[in-house]
């Protein structure tokens, strides 16, 4: 009888298992390497020591207590692919799995069941266990799971301990405990499993990178994160994602790292029963159809719950539902191409009065080569911060960054600039502008401002540089900004607006919110997280606000 991590790719791969293209191609590669043996080979012995140790000893954390823990065919898979490649010395291909799937699909209940496996049955020497998340809470979770399990085995809690703060396993002095706590608590650490539930929850991702960086000194580590979608943007779970889908795809190579994702593979799908099963491999068997189907029909009805059950249930990108943009209308990856010559541009500017992000940016058409009039809208883009606010955090041992967003590696990109001063002087912002206009050539024809951030005496400055009609008040209400937004909207929504994939252009843009009025007017704000920035968004909409009124002028002399 062959085993389970064939039968089940075997399945994704021929379609009788409804599969998103990703998960397809990952099963590809691990079919391929189960027939095609190179460096790693697929040791049925050892893949299933640790499938039948958890069978036989973990019971279910709760329901009926003293229910044996069965795992489904997909989970089986799973530990399969994870634990059974592994060279001519025994020790594992695999040190870190990515898996991505919606939420009620025995996610946690086995994280607690591989947990309780790496202690004991690892034939590791003190091996060190942590479930890991930023609140204390969700890392017991799967910590009081583990501790269920331990307590309904008898075998298990004669050799299992329950201390003050962990689990302990005299026999080979090893522990499972739960971790949360500010990052520069972590260090230290010789972790043998780190389990890292609901990643996308984590917006500081030095937590990842500690707790990845504490398993240097073992021989065969392991870093399980399992996980569902979520509203935070650009955090480390996007970054992981990306990683995964990299590898999937072939553009980045790591024989070690296991990428497994259900999601749809379009947002069409969310409705069609049939696909329900791409993102939720436990349907039927663990979670209800029935249940998911009155998700999705409140989601139809109330269309504020629609962004949570395709986050949640579906693993598709969602920003808060209250956010100005959804993420697939914002997320546009298209660079501007290098060989694209731009003759005008319109700049924009949002120039804070306090330590916040200073933004401007300069919007450009182009003819192209047959003289047509290209329908994108690029967007070239610069940002600044005190270099001051970046060191006090680094100092502080606050390894996230202000605002929990990579300030440092932006700068590292040329993407975001810092001043000595103790806020920015915002004749920075007319370097720049100056700078467009001497090294790229863009003439700069007008620049959209607010009139609150901006003095007379630098408004003189900009005027003596560009010309005294170029600065035009943008004034930041409804009966300016409402219509202009809605048609910047269905701009990028058709993906006309070309901003190089810029991440801080694309973070500003997730964080927008938006007020409406009883007419149904609107106005960007900024929500209720003060530290997700909206400045990059509001220097958009100003150079779009003058774009959008002087157009016929402008593209006649383009």
């Amino acid at each position: 009888m062959p085993p389970v991590i064939e039968t089940y790719f075997t399945s994704v791969l021929d379609g009788r298992i409804n599969s998103c293209e990703k998960l397809k191609r990952e099963a590809e590669r691990i079919l391929d390497d189960l027939y095609n043996p190179g460096a790693y080979h697929f040791d049925l012995d050892i893949a299933s020591r640790h499938v039948e140790f958890i069978q036989r000893f973990c019971k279910t954390p709760s329901g009926k207590i003293g229910t044996p823990l069965k795992l489904e065919p997909f989970q089986i898979a799973w530990l399969q692919t994870a634990f059974g490649f592994v060279d001519d010395s025994d020790t594992r291909k695999y040190n870190e799995a990515l898996i991505v799937c919606g939420r009620k699909n025995g996610k946690s209940t086995l994280l607690s069941a591989i947990m309780l496996d790496m202690l004991i049955n690892d034939g590791e020497g003190s091996p060190q266990c942590v479930t890991a998340a930023t609140a204390k809470d969700q890392a017991n979770l799967t910590f009081n799971a583990a501790l269920k399990m331990v307590m309904q085995s008898p075998l298990l809690s004669k050799h299992i301990k329950k201390r003050a703060y962990d689990l302990y396993c005299p026999l080979n002095m090893g522990t499972i405990r739960s971790l949360a706590s500010a990052t520069n608590r972590l260090d230290g650490l010789d972790l043998h499993c780190c389990i890292i539930d609901e990643l996308a929850a984590i917006k500081d991702r030095s937590i990842y990178d500690l707790l990845k960086q504490s398993m240097g000194a073992r021989r065969q580590p392991f870093l399980f994160c399992i996980t569902t979608n979520n509203f935070i943007r650009d955090s480390v779970f996007d970054a992981q994602y990306q990683y995964a889908a990299d590898i999937i795809s072939g553009r980045a190579q790591n024989d070690r790292f296991l990428p497994l994702i259900y999601e749809l593979d379009s947002i069409s799908e969310w409705d069609q029963e049939e696909c329900f099963i791409k993102a939720n491999p436990g349907l039927d068997t663990i979670k209800s159809r029935e249940y998911l189907r009155e998700m999705v029909r409140k989601a139809k009805d109330d269309l504020t719950f629609k962004p949570t059950v395709l986050v949640k249930d579906f693993n598709l990108k969602q920003n808060t539902a209250s956010a100005w943009l959804a993420w697939e209308e914002l997320n546009n990856e298209e660079m501007i191409p290098e060989d694209a010559v731009f003759r005008y541009g319109i700049g924009g500017l949002d120039a804070a009065d306090s330590v916040d992000l200073n933004a401007a940016k300069v919007i450009c058409r182009r003819r192209l080569p047959d003289g047509t009039l290209d329908p994108r809208i690029y967007v070239k883009s610069m940002y600044w911060l005190p270099q001051r606010v970046l060191d006090e955090f680094e100092n502080a041992g606050k390894r996230q960054g202000r605002d929990n967003v990579p300030y440092q590696i932006w700068k590292t990109r040329g993407l975001l600039r810092t001043v000595d001063t103790f806020k920015v002087d915002k004749k920075v912002i007319l370097d720049w502008f100056l700078e467009i206009q001497e090294d790229e050539d863009i003439y700069i024809y007008a620049i959209g401002y607010d009139p609150w951030h901006i003095d007379d005496s630098l408004l003189r400055e900009f005027q003596n540089a560009f010309g005294a009609q170029c600065m035009i008040p943008v004034r930041q209400g409804v009966a300016t900004l409402s219509q202009p937004m809605k048609d910047l909207r269905a701009e990028l929504a058709a993906h006309n607006i070309v901003y190089d994939n810029n991440p801080i252009d694309k973070w500003c843009l997730a964080n927008t919110a938006v007020r409406t009025d009883i007419n149904g007017n609107i106005q960007p704000v900024k929500g209720l997280d003060v530290r997700r920035r909206i400045d990059g968004t509001m220097a958009l909409i100003d150079a779009y606000v003058i774009y959008r009124n002087q157009q016929e002028e402008y593209l006649s002399i383009i």
